[in-house]
């Protein structure tokens, strides 16, 4: 069958296989596009072909027409009219040059000659002032030869840009200099009637047409003006950071570069003459170009003499440029994108041209000239709106772009590090490339007059006259408006504080930071604009102030909160009424969070009301872009201001606020950071506000900790009803400080991180409680736990040499001493003693030695000269043999102790615990530490005469082991004298050194120790006075009914037993001081425990000692004479058994003031 289809024969009258359908459709497509392709190729071949003849062509005719020329120009003696210069010699001139060399974008050495001779014989030409021999009289002749003029005068300009373009602004490039110099002289005089020798009254109209014909067409994209000044300009020299621009130009040079900025402003100054046409001349495309070209060249005032800055500063170039950049910004900075970046050598970064345009535009509207040294003045005539808009438009754009590619860091960081510690800055913009950092601060340079203050002061001065605007809710941004307003001065501020935070790789913003802190009124108007939003119902306004700031009546805000509060009371009762007094500041505010009773129980739902700001409790994203720019800026100045304000300016002069202002930032700033936290900031664009506000609410909260102005109440408000549980919260801390970044993904939960004053000190301590309760379970886990077996700690202690013993047995241990340690003591006579260790005797061991190693004659500790003795390391152990390393062991005993909960009754200085908590300390912490030295200083900053008569240097002496030892506060500071001028330098340098850099090493030292036991995250949930609490225990008072309800009766003693009744009848009858030294007779701690007598380990203990009294004595009225004696290890009360109070009494305050205890059994 197969051969028989083989061979079969067609029909058609030939053998050949059958093909389909679809394969015959398919083979005929595709010979028809091979068909159409040969046939395009074809034609390409000939069009190429075409293209290639006509380029050999003109080539040809171009070489024979210059040769001609040069024969003519050479050879033969012509006169040289008008007619003759436009036809025969600059028309093939126009035409072999464009052929031979624009177009090839080149100058060929051949043609600078006949470059130099023609533009010679035009100069010559122009320059006289017969008109049928001077070139421009063409312009004012027939329509025919104006349109010749033109058309020949533009192909002319473009020819002389083309070499200005390619000038080589090195010595080696002298003939290109030579002939970019007599172009621009040419370009210069036909874009100048003035130079037009042959213009006479009658036509001087038409020349002045043509003239601006000519201008009009040079600052077009066609004519491409802007385009090649920039490539002139960004090959002259720019400066760095340590160069300055100050050798001189050759002549050459300075007439070129002249030359150029002349005609950069053409277009302006047509503008501004233009006064006879009955249409102005349009000169907002030449303000574009000159936007987009001119002002994003890189160090454009540097690069040029000093001399000519004042023609480009001029009002009538900036006002234009402002109004189109005001007008066309989208299209501008579009076009400011697309434009290549700047690369700066050995640089891996290339600078974005609007940031460029940013330096420019604040260089040339200031007095700053080409060393950027600032002037104190702005451009005279200066729109100071326009320039204030232009540049808050120009930073917004640069910001943006920076956080696009990256430049803006993204990960949760410590900003406050950064501004605190700025002797050891984080570069939070460059890469790792050492030589980025002179260039960026070459251009950072440019942003100097930002910084000074009378940048801001003449500001301000502007809107003297002007009316701000104080609604309930502030006015949108206006792209442009006629007036300066408070807002757009605080945009301003707001992009240079965060430029500068990315770009200034130094000292980040602190120069605008000292500027603004410093200036006089600028925060309070700031405050008192954020006022009348947030606080609405308080605020009065007053006509006579210039700025139409919002005044508040001390007096008639506390009659509305005395009125608000009788209200409230009637509904409260008493601990209402207490509230309210704590409120309004009429009371002593001295109530201890860590009191039996818990807080929350004592303030009703409404006193937290007063202050929870309402506009705020949607955080960051529930104001407006307006309010959140007021509040970056305010939040960031205040900030940076509190760092160096003391106490006696803050609570005696009560500048730059009132404690009662005071008390409404604080709660202004508790309520956003922890409604943004708890809510989500909102992205990236809130960062910068939520890290000045959590900085600034952080400063405030420490101030208040240490010297209180706020009630307890307003840092409990914000979170009263959407409290995590403690568990929950405790879990939540520990991952989230192991893992900041996950805090935007559980944004519920970063206030547990933020801010934990929300927290009742009470729920904070169970917190800590649990996060022990957490990593012991870990540990039991991990098999690490060392229980009462083979994982346990023996050591046997020495009690004459507790302190050696101790250190040498447990400081190598790190973190086992987490496990179950055992003691066994040593008797005086070296005998062991006898009992085993529940935990008592290691609870007496770490009691015994933290006695020892705390009393300031051991020599590791001293005392504060406050009258409340605090601890602190003494200097002079980093001297005595393994100083260093007790301090670091001391750390891990009151680690111990706080991991265990036993209680140690000591307490640290505040300065120190700042240390622990990783927190820097500033001037006004310095009264804790050494209030003598703190008055001092005081003294010396507020001192009205000459300093230098005090005879101070920057150094302090510090006498250690018999020596004095001379430290400079400063480098050279032996050699600088404190004067007027840096005595404030002097006051913040000596603090420093006392409060910080002294008892750096030792902290140190006792931090890794403390660090061993206990994670830091945890120690972050206190303030220094709280961390004393939660080492020492709770107030200088004891709750008896607490003490009574966790006590345990042994012996043969009973709750009813009529010596234990009588024993809760005395003691009720102590003072608080007599109950806190019965409680440290039996405990060893005066304190009670934070969280009650529950969490007291081991249980408070009453034992009966029974004494048997003869009859005929008891009936005689005596009773027994033994005295009560105490185990503290136990924590047990060995009690006779009295039979009167009055005996009880007498024996118990006898023996608790013996400073005695086992001893008196």
């Amino acid at each position: 069958m197969d051969d028989h289809r083989k061979h079969q024969v067609s029909l058609r009258g030939a053998s050949a296989k059958e093909i389909t359908r679809d394969a015959l459709l398919e083979k005929v497509s595709q010979e028809r596009e091979l068909r159409n392709y040969v046939r395009r190729a074809t034609a390409a071949a000939i069009f190429i072909q075409r293209v290639w003849r006509r380029y050999n062509v003109i080539k040809m005719v171009a070489v024979q027409l210059q040769e001609e020329w040069e024969t003519l120009v050479n050879h033969h003696a012509v006169l040289m009219t008008r007619t003759w210069i436009s036809s025969s010699f600059l028309r093939p001139f126009l035409f072999f040059i464009t052929y031979l060399s624009i177009r090839h974008q080149r100058i060929r050495t051949r043609d600078v000659d006949c470059i130099r001779h023609c533009f010679k014989t035009l100069l010559e030409s122009i320059n006289s002032t017969d008109s049928k021999m001077n070139f421009c009289s063409l312009a004012t002749g027939t329509p025919e030869e104006r349109r010749i003029w033109t058309y020949e005068t533009e192909k002319l300009i473009s020819i002389c840009l083309f070499i200005l373009a390619e000038c080589d602004t090195h010595p080696g490039g002298q003939d290109i200099n030579v002939l970019s110099s007599m172009a621009m002289r040419l370009v210069v005089v036909l874009t100048d009637t003035k130079g037009w020798k042959s213009i006479t009254d009658d036509n001087f109209q038409d020349a002045d047409r043509a003239v601006k014909d000519l201008v009009r067409f040079m600052g077009s994209r066609k004519g491409g003006l802007y385009l090649c000044i920039r490539k002139y300009f960004n090959k002259l020299d720019a400066p760095c950071s340590s160069l300055k621009n100050s050798v001189v130009q050759a002549d050459e040079r300075f007439l070129i570069t002249a030359s150029a900025i002349t005609l950069a402003l053409r277009p302006f100054q047509a503008a501004n003459l233009d006064i006879t046409e009955p249409g102005p001349f349009n000169v907002q495309y030449a303000a574009e170009q000159y936007c987009v070209y001119i002002l994003t060249i890189p160090w454009l005032a540097q690069r040029l003499p000093a001399v000519l800055l004042p023609a480009m500063k001029h009002k009538s170039i900036l006002s234009p440029c402002f109004q189109t950049l005001l007008i066309l910004r989208k299209k501008i900075l579009k076009e400011m994108s697309e434009m290549h970046p700047f690369q700066i050598p050995h640089c891996s970064k290339a600078v974005p041209q609007v940031s460029w345009a940013l330096a420019n535009v604040i260089c040339l509207a200031t007095g700053s000239e080409n060393d950027c040294v600032d002037q104190g003045q702005f451009t005279q005539g200066l729109n100071h709106t326009s320039y204030v808009h232009v540049v808050n438009i120009l930073a917004e754009n640069l910001l943006d772009w920076l956080e696009d590619v990256g430049w803006i860091r993204k990960d949760n960081q410590e900003i406050q590090e950064n501004v605190e510690t700025c002797a050891n800055p984080i570069d939070i913009a460059c890469s790792p490339d050492t030589t980025y950092g002179p260039i960026k601060m070459s251009y950072m340079d440019l942003f100097r007059p930002v910084c000074q203050q009378w940048h801001l002061m003449k500001l301000l001065a502007i809107l003297k006259n002007v009316a701000l605007i104080c609604d309930s809710s502030l006015p949108n941004n206006p792209e442009y408006s006629g007036k300066l307003e408070l807002l757009d001065i605080a945009y301003f501020y707001s992009y240079m504080l965060r430029i500068f935070s990315v770009l200034n790789p130094v000292v980040g913003p602190l120069p605008v930071l000292n500027m603004l802190a410093f200036t006089p009124g600028f925060l309070v108007n700031l405050w008192e604009a954020l006022e009348g939003y947030l606080f609405p119902g308080d605020v009065k306004f007053s006509e006579d102030n210039d700025l139409c700031k919002s005044k508040i009546s001390t007096n008639k805000n506390d009659g509305a909160y005395e009125k608000k509060q009788k209200q409230a009371s009637k509904d409260g009762g008493n601990k209402w009424v207490t509230m309210l007094q704590k409120i309004t500041g009429k009371s002593q505010m001295d109530v201890d969070l860590i009191s039996g009773r818990t807080r929350t129980s004592q303030v009703k739902e409404d006193a937290f009301d007063v202050w929870d700001v309402e506009p705020l409790r949607c955080g960051p994203q529930g104001i407006s872009k307006d309010i959140s720019c007021l509040l970056h800026l305010f939040c960031a100045t205040y900030s940076h201001l509190l760092l160096v304000l003391d106490d006696i300016e803050f609570y005696e002069k009560q500048v730059p606020f009132t404690l009662e202002q005071q008390r409404r930032i604080a709660s202004m700033l508790n309520t956003l950071v922890y409604n943004g936290s708890f809510h989500g900031s909102g992205g990236q664009q809130n960062r910068p506000l939520m890290d000045a506000a959590v900085r600034c609410l952080h400063l405030l909260y420490e101030r208040d900790c240490r010297h209180q102005f706020c009630p307890p109440g307003l840092w409990l408000s914000p979170a009263r009803n959407n409290r995590p549980p403690i568990a929950v919260a405790a879990r939540t801390h520990e991952v989230l400080s192991a893992k900041p970044d996950d805090a935007l993904t559980i944004p519920s939960m970063a206030p547990v991180i933020t801010t934990t004053h929300v927290f009742p000190f009470e729920e904070r301590v169970q917190m800590f409680r649990e996060f022990i309760k957490m990593d012991k379970f870990s540990r039991k886990m991990a098999g690490e736990v060392a229980g009462p077996g083979s994982r346990s700690v023996e050591v046997v202690i020495r009690r004459g040499h507790i302190v050696e013993d101790g250190f040498q047995q447990l400081n190598s241990l790190g973190s086992r001493l987490k496990s179950c340690i055992h003691v066994s003591f040593i008797s005086e006579c070296g005998l062991p003693e006898a009992g085993l260790d529940y935990g008592g005797l290691f609870k007496e061991f770490l009691t015994d030695i933290a006695k020892a190693a705390f009393a300031p004659e051991y020599g590791l500790f001293s005392q504060t000269s406050t009258s409340d003795r605090l601890l602190i390391p003494n200097t002079a152990a980093r001297f005595l043999e393994n100083g260093t390393q007790m301090i670091e062991f001391l750390g891990k005993v009151v680690g111990k102790a706080l991991y265990e909960g036993i209680l140690l009754d000591y307490s640290f200085s505040h300065v120190f615990i700042q240390k622990l908590l990783g927190r820097y300390s500033f001037l006004d912490e310095l009264s804790t530490l050494d209030p003598e030295l703190y008055r001092n200083l005081m003294y010396v900053k507020h001192y009205d005469g000459d300093v230098k008569e005090l005879s101070l240097d920057f150094t302090v002496t510090e006498e250690s082991l018999g020596k004095r030892h001379i430290i400079e506060l400063k480098p050279g500071g032996k050699d600088a004298i404190v004067t007027n001028e840096n005595k404030l330098q002097y006051v913040h340098a000596m603090a420093d050194y006392k409060l910080n850099r002294q008892m750096l090493p030792l902290s140190n030292a006792f931090y890794r120790g403390l660090t061993d036991l206990i994670s830091p995250s945890w120690l972050k949930l206190f303030n220094a006075s709280e961390f004393n609490q939660l080492l020492s225990g709770g107030n200088h008072d004891i709750d008896i009914t607490d003490l009574r309800n966790h006590t345990r009766y042994t012996g043969g003693y009973t709750e009813g037993s009529r010596t234990v009744k009588l024993f809760w009848e005395v003691i009720t009858g102590f003072e608080p001081k007599e109950r806190c030294m019965l409680l440290k007779f039996v405990t060893s701690c005066s304190r009670a425990p934070l969280l009650g007598f529950k969490h007291l380990q081991p249980t408070f203990t009453i034992h009966k000692v029974a004494c048997d009294v003869p009859l005929w004595a008891t009936i005689g009225g005596q009773d027994v004479e033994r005295l009560p004696s105490a185990s503290t290890c136990y924590n047990t009360l060995k009690l006779p058994t009295y039979k009167r109070p009055s005996t009880l009494r007498a024996k118990l305050l006898y023996a608790i003031n013996s400073n005695a205890g086992f001893e008196l059994s």
